[in-house]
């Protein structure tokens, strides 16, 4: 158990230090990527919440936000790249 508890704080420590590289960043895709790793940690959080609570469901959770995590990701990236989520390349060509 206090193995658990250990790994909570180090992944809230981490999250700590990947809010400050998301703020302080250099280039945009460093806070990107502090962001996407901010979501990454919060589903062991969640994991391990559910574990020490013994319900398994949580990883349940943990999977669903993790496909936000990925699909909200590259829509980000693409949102980088074209400069909208729905645009095709017709419609930037005219």
């Amino acid at each position: 158990m206090i193995a658990i508890f250990a790994a909570l704080v180090a992944v809230l420590v981490a999250i700590v230090m990947l809010i400050t590289r998301a703020l302080t960043g250099p280039t945009i895709f460093d806070r990107l990527l502090a962001v996407n790793t901010i979501g990454n940690a919060a589903i062991l959080i969640v994991a391990l919440y559910g574990f020490v609570g013994g319900r398994p469901d949580f990883i349940d959770l943990g999977l669903t936000y993790a496909l936000l995590n990925y699909v909200g990701t590259f829509a980000v990236l693409k949102f980088f790249r074209s400069g909208a989520l729905g645009a095709t390349t017709d419609e930037n060509a005219s």
